[in-house]
């Protein structure tokens, strides 16, 4: 059996503190601290951990070349340990499913440390409106009670500031002052498709094209993008649209087009858009939710293990929410944009593996309902729609 190390690793010392509670009763603190060396890699679903003996092996063995055991192996139960978890892979094949994984972060060009990141920030299964309520941190009053106070708002240097003059509102400034996060949609009002086709042609359709050669072809969009790749796609979830069949859809920027993907049956897409959603059953009443997942191949192809392209395609993924804000609130509607959801269930969804492409956040578009139930921070209280 060959074995190499996985692409992407990194180990923390970790230290837990346990108190010695019949010291305590006698009015003695006696804290003991534990230590242990704890390993994330990018193609794992969490850490994991490992004694010295694992962590000097990972040390000596490379990520890039295939190299056999001695036979006899000294350190057979610690390869074979690691060889189980996946920091290590073996070449054999019941173990292709670890390799392929890897192989998949790897050709992507994934800079280590952000794929790592990027892959144990996901979340699958968190309901986190439940999370919340159950540390009272759902509202503004709670989080001030429990966390005490922010940071200022504000927090000015010392010295004299120079008033700049103030030019008088126009409509782009009232557009502006009327763009607000909705969390009150009318569920009986369906989005109609004109509507969230304008929404779309606005923010991620592309205008033109630059072909360079026939497999070399950079778009031209109504946002910026990181050297001009446009990575991030938008997935449609359909729930209450007008000429639209409920369920998921893929959006071509170019042919300005939908095409329905696999979808479950629709009396279970609420559902399903509320896990989505981490339990924000607010932004699930929306009628059309856009996903946005870039395909981070494609960034990477020209950033290849740069330790700035992650952050540029998350500032792509947050031009276009600002544009799908500023183009709903000038057509009367309204709109979200959450990064708390479940990726790993959207994921699935669309049929990704999170690694060459997957969801960073979702939009929600949608007529503003009449009366306001759950909290919004709209001090100028705004009401589009």
């Amino acid at each position: 059996m060959r074995v190499r190390r996985c692409t992407h690793v990194v180990l923390e010392p970790r230290e837990s503190v346990s108190f010695d509670i019949a010291a305590l009763l006698r009015g003695r603190a006696a804290a003991d601290s534990r230590f242990e060396w704890v390993a994330f890699a990018s193609h794992l679903d969490g850490p994991v951990a490992v004694d010295e003996a694992a962590r000097d092996l990972l040390g000596s063995i490379s990520a890039r070349r295939w190299s056999e055991r001695p036979q006899p192996d000294p350190h057979a139960a610690t390869v074979s340990a690691l060889v189980e978890c996946g920091l290590l892979l073996a070449d054999t094949t019941g173990h292709h499913g670890m390799r392929d994984r890897d192989e998949t972060l790897r050709d992507a060009n994934w800079w280590s440390l952000t794929a790592i990141a990027h892959r144990h920030s996901r979340w699958a299964g968190v309901d986190s409106v439940s999370d919340m309520r159950a540390q009272g941190l759902d509202t503004a009053t709670g989080l001030r009670a429990t966390l005490g106070p922010p940071p200022p708002s504000v927090l000015p240097l010392a010295g004299l500031y120079q008033p700049l003059p103030q030019q008088g509102a126009d409509a782009f400034d009232q557009l502006l002052a009327n763009r607000a996060t909705c969390r009150n949609f009318d569920q009986d009002k369906p989005l109609e498709l004109p509507l969230l086709a304008q929404l779309l042609q606005r923010t991620v359709m592309a205008h033109a094209e630059v072909r360079i050669d026939p497999e070399t072809v950079f778009l031209k969009k109504n946002v910026p993008s990181g050297g001009g790749l446009h990575p991030t796609e938008t997935w449609l979830l359909a729930l209450r649209v007008e000429g639209l069949a409920p369920g998921f859809y893929h959006y071509h920027p170019v042919q300005h087009a939908l095409l329905p993907r696999p979808s479950p049956a629709p009396e279970t897409l609420a559902e399903l858009a509320r896990r989505m959603l981490s339990g924000q059953e607010w932004f699930a009443d929306a009628p059309a939710l856009l996903i946005l997942a870039p395909r981070f191949e494609r960034s990477f192809w020209k950033y290849r293990n740069h330790a700035k392209a992650y952050r540029a395609v998350l500032l792509d993924v947050g031009h276009i929410s600002q544009a799908i804000y500023t183009s709903a609130t000038a057509a009367g509607l309204a709109s979200f944009v959450t990064a708390a959801i479940n990726e790993e269930e959207v994921d699935r969804a669309l049929g990704v593996d999170g690694a060459g492409q997957g969801a960073v956040a979702i939009c929600g578009v949608g007529w503003r309902a009449a009366e306001q139930v759950t909290a919004e921070f709209d001090p100028p209280r705004h009401r589009p729609g």
